[in-house]
């Protein structure tokens, strides 16, 4: 049944807000001061509405770029201003930091998409009457919007949707939902394709002339290579790294390196560093460059592929990389007590347990990198709690139009 709301404010997940007694109700697509019409959400979503029509728009209301804008669950933020926009992605790492009652300064947000995107995953799924989709989930389900063009795209990654439809098109006979993660590197597209289970000779032999057709550089079904024409290298300062199939990066380049450079500045003169859930290397490669490093990550792959990038550029000061499970075993203080500086970059769901061991070290500057904010002020609290003062935190935003942000901050004792 519809009704008419008056959106209070954006909340951290790119919904407008209005609140109704004491309950929040969330409208995707609405914006602050902004009169919607709305409906209810089906299923049991009784805090959520369905945008119906903007009856009265905010002044800071643009047009999406992207026809998919509003089907597609990739951007959640097309219709907003610049100023606003990155105001309310500062204003997340505020309010965060604030409800966890940590005092600390927040530097103005650094606007890092630069060219775009240079990795995404993209799904295969055969829709009704048995027509393949490829492209990314709907907004709110399951269901595949099929794509044809994604404008947040760096340019790296020109025929990429091309390549996955190409690769989905042999493989969706198996009848199990793919996921094909399409990576940029400087030798062309590398693609890693998962879900489809064993394959027949016939059908590697298929993917094997799509990688010709389309000139991947590198074409690998869950992890196993079917074809590679060139090496999937990328760039990270002086070195250049082979990545492994599916490899994580992050999401810009211009992301990596506002981070790294963030991270290098926090490092300051230290000549001993442990860089701590490294993956492939991109501050511990950029920092070797002056100091001694000793880089730590469960990703095997990634540690050996860090190794090797390190010992074929010349002018690094020594890097050791050592696979190992820092949730499981964090670095304990004494192992700590040599270092001058220690960065950690976890995944999303943070790293209490390695923070609880270096908030009771003698570590002088620790430098956390975070993709969410409230993870981010847990360990943060650990560390102050240890006696660290925090210090330069600085919000990055490689994930334009979503409501996901990056930080860096510094702490020291």
């Amino acid at each position: 049944m519809a009704e008419l709301l008056t959106i209070h404010h954006v909340g951290h997940r790119g919904d407008g807000v209005t609140i109704e007694g004491s309950q929040s109700i969330f409208v995707p697509y609405a914006l602050a001061g902004e009169m919607v019409e709305v409906d209810d959400v089906p299923g049991n979503h009784p805090d959520r509405r369905r945008l119906l029509r903007v009856v009265q728009e905010s002044p800071e209301r643009i047009v999406p770029f992207c026809p998919h804008f509003g089907i597609c669950g990739g951007c959640a933020i097309q219709h907003w201003n610049d100023a606003p926009y990155h105001a309310w992605k500062r204003n997340i790492v505020v309010e965060t930091l604030a409800q966890a009652k940590i005092a600390a300064e927040v530097a103005a947000l650094i606007d890092a998409h630069g060219a775009g995107r240079r990795r995404i995953t993209l799904h295969g799924r055969m829709g009704s009457h048995e027509v393949l989709k490829v492209g990314y989930a709907a907004a709110g389900s399951h269901d595949i919007i099929p794509v044809d063009r994604c404008p947040i795209l760096d340019p790296a990654l020109d025929g990429a949707l091309e390549a996955a439809w190409a690769t989905a098109e042999p493989l969706i006979a198996t009848g199990k939902p793919l996921d094909i993660q399409v990576t940029a590197t400087v030798n062309g597209l590398d693609i890693d394709v998962r879900g489809s289970g064993a394959l027949p000779t016939s059908l590697i032999t298929t993917l094997s002339r799509v990688a010709e057709k389309h000139r991947l550089a590198r074409l690998t079904r869950h992890g196993e290579l079917v074809l590679q024409r060139a090496s999937p290298e990328i760039a990270i300062g002086k070195a250049k790294v082979v990545l492994p199939p599916g490899s994580f990066l992050q999401a810009t380049v211009q992301g990596e390196e506002a981070l790294a450079a963030l991270v290098r500045a926090h490092c300051g003169r230290a000549k001993h560093i442990a860089d701590l859930f490294c993956g492939v290397g991109p501050f511990a490669l950029r920092l070797a460059e002056k100091a001694r490093i000793a880089a730590f990550d469960s990703d095997t792959g990634a540690i050996t592929a860090l190794q090797k990038a390190a010992q074929s550029t010349p002018g690094l000061k020594p890097l050791k990389a050592e696979a190992r499970d820092l949730f499981r075993r964090p670095l304990m203080p004494q192992e700590l007590r040599d270092y001058d500086a220690v960065v950690f970059d976890p995944p999303r769901q943070g790293a209490q347990a390695q923070v609880t061991q270096l908030a009771t070290s003698k570590v002088p500057v620790i430098v956390a990198v975070s993709c969410n904010a409230a993870t981010f002020a847990r360990d943060a609290k650990i560390l102050i709690d240890g006696g660290y003062r925090i210090a330069d935190v600085t919000p990055v935003d490689q994930f334009r139009h979503t409501p996901h942000v990056e930080l860096v901050a510094r702490f020291a004792r």
